[in-house]
């Protein structure tokens, strides 16, 4: 008997919560069984106080390389509609709606190529650390398909509308160093250098003022589909969170004694 390994995986340590995508036979690709693995991973990770900073990766070749088509072809040829239409709202929406609004700061480990909904997850995470020899590929009208995992949200506010559009219609693989130029990725690294490379970022977030960067998230979020005087408004609010919060006493008291402060997200 063969034993099953886990399609997901999520491992907690010094405050990082690493989700790994687990299937490098199918290219991380997502099927029902995946997507229900991450988002219980993502989930976890949002709803859990010791973890302090995320991180989202691929084992093998790839990232992620959007839905299964091997499932979805043999969802289609059994005419099964429930499981094809129902996936968006029950699975995928739910997955980057909890990356894209946890509060503590996510980093997409890039390792390899990141295709459809794949590309979608790493959209929406905070930092997104390339691989030399990864890309990103929109590849939803190579079958005929819309944009999901918020696709269509995050990639304008990336790389504005009119590249976006042409991202979507035309999509090609893009390479790690053309994804930096247009801001898709944060920085691109040496293969073997992206574990260190995400471990040192990730060890740095968690050790940070977790509190000031869930308010930032929340503002620059609710910036987006707000006025000017509306997300003024917020970011009053987040200031006196913050201001309020036991991290920026000791900051402040850390600051004026020359002493480097500890945090503790409160």
């Amino acid at each position: 008997m063969t034993e099953q390994t886990a399609p997901v995986t999520y491992v907690v340590e010094h405050g990082v919560g690493t989700i790994m995508l687990n299937r490098p036979e199918a290219m991380n690709s997502l099927d029902i069984a995946t997507k229900e693995a991450l988002l219980a991973a993502v989930t976890s990770a949002a709803d859990d106080v010791a973890v302090r900073c995320v991180v989202l990766t691929g084992t093998g070749r790839a990232f992620c390389v959007g839905q299964d088509l091997k499932e979805h072809v043999a969802l289609l040829n059994e005419g099964d509609s429930d499981a094809l239409f129902t996936t968006v709202p029950k699975h995928y929406n739910p997955i980057v709606t909890a990356l894209a609004t946890m509060s503590k700061p996510v980093i997409a480990a890039v390792n390899g190529v990141a295709a459809g909904a794949g590309a979608s997850l790493a959209f929406a995470c905070d930092l997104r650390i390339v691989a030399e020899s990864a890309g990103f590929n929109l590849a939803f009208p190579g079958v005929a398909l819309s944009c999901d995992t918020g696709a269509s949200w995050t990639l304008p506010r990336l790389v504005g509308r009119a590249k976006a559009l042409e991202l979507l219609y035309f999509p090609s693989t893009i390479a790690s160093a053309q994804a930096l130029e247009l801001g898709l990725a944060t920085k691109v690294v040496p293969d073997d250098e992206l574990a260190d490379e995400v471990a040192a970022l990730a060890t740095r977030l968690a050790a940070g003022p977790t509190l000031s960067y869930a308010s930032i998230r929340q503002s620059v979020n609710f910036s987006s589909d707000h006025g000017f005087t509306e997300s003024l408004a917020f970011e009053g609010e987040m200031m006196n969170r913050t201001g309020a919060s036991q991290d920026h006493r000791r900051a402040v008291d850390a600051f004026l004694a020359k002493e480097k402060a500890t945090f503790e997200g409160r």
